[in-house]
């Protein structure tokens, strides 16, 4: 086994993740979206959980083996990349001028509240024991709540109109119980490949530490790079499928909820299940 060997592991491991998140994970999440007709911020949301399915793998398996600080390297490095590849989807598709939004903005504050956060953490040397985690789920809690009063008092009436337009369309689709049965069973499918990807992802990295000798910040950033990926298909294809819509901005509303999502889930969610694990084997 060389170092070579294990890289090579690496990056056609994170291109499966890349394949399932962008044929099946986002394709099949916009086709369920549209059965129930929710409404972006939900789909967003929703997202955001299911594109941090690979951090949270790979944060687990770094935990179970000692390696905490991998996870906190990763979720830090991961946020900090989403960010970076939101800014360039908006800029991209043009679509910096619907940033003016007030709740968008506010969502984007969270967001990069979300990437302080592990910064304080790794500056401070704080220890990873089990009383952060219900300091945690109280701070998701309370991000989501910011992030709904936000979208009830600075969107405007005009984006009900366009929901409702929407949701009127696909009111009447054909076999629509038997397509949201279907997409779920397919969405759950891809999330348990991503599962066992991500194992597959956790003992290369596993492999380079231990075996190799590389440094935990070196992994958790190349690890927070490569998980990643799937946020940067659905931002892009949030904007783009409502585009085709003429509904632009509906798809900055998603990929910005998106990102929130995505970045509060790893933070609190992902970081508390590594905590949990850390403490259970270590």
């Amino acid at each position: 086994m060389n170092v070579l060997a294990e890289i090579i592991k690496l990056i056609f491991l994170t291109v499966i993740i890349v394949l399932i998140s962008k044929y099946v994970l986002v394709l099949y999440l916009r086709k369920f979206a549209e059965t129930l007709n929710l409404r972006p911020r939900t789909v967003g949301n929703i997202a955001g959980f299911a594109t941090s399915t690979p951090e949270l793998l790979t944060v687990s398996f770094s935990a179970a083996t000692g390696l905490i600080s991998t996870g906190i390297y990763n979720i830090l490095m991961s946020n900090i990349v989403s960010l970076i590849l939101y800014s360039l989807s908006i800029i991209i598709n043009k679509n910096i001028v619907l940033l003016k939004n007030k709740a968008i903005i506010t969502d984007i504050i969270l967001a990069i509240i979300a990437i302080i956060i592990p910064i304080i953490l790794i500056t401070i040397n704080v220890q990873f024991n089990i009383i952060l985690v219900p300091i945690f789920i109280l701070l998701y809690f309370l991000f989501y709540r910011i992030d709904l009063n936000a979208h009830k008092l600075f969107l405007k009436n005009g984006y009900n109109e366009i929901y409702e337009k929407i949701s009127e369309e696909t009111k009447f689709m054909k076999g629509k119980k038997e397509k949201t049965i279907r997409y779920s069973i397919i969405l759950v499918i891809a999330a348990i490949c991503l599962f066992f990807v991500g194992n597959k992802l956790g003992e290369v990295l596993d492999n380079l530490c231990i075996q190799f000798g590389m440094p935990e910040l070196f992994l958790g950033a190349l690890l927070g790079f490569a998980t990643s990926i799937p946020e940067l298909i659905t931002f892009f294809e949030a904007q783009k499928y409502h585009k085709k819509g003429e509904n632009t901005e509906l798809g900055v509303i998603e990929a910005t909820n998106n990102l929130l999502s995505a970045n509060l889930t790893c933070l609190f969610i992902v970081q508390s299940v590594g905590i949990i694990i850390f403490n259970i084997f270590n």
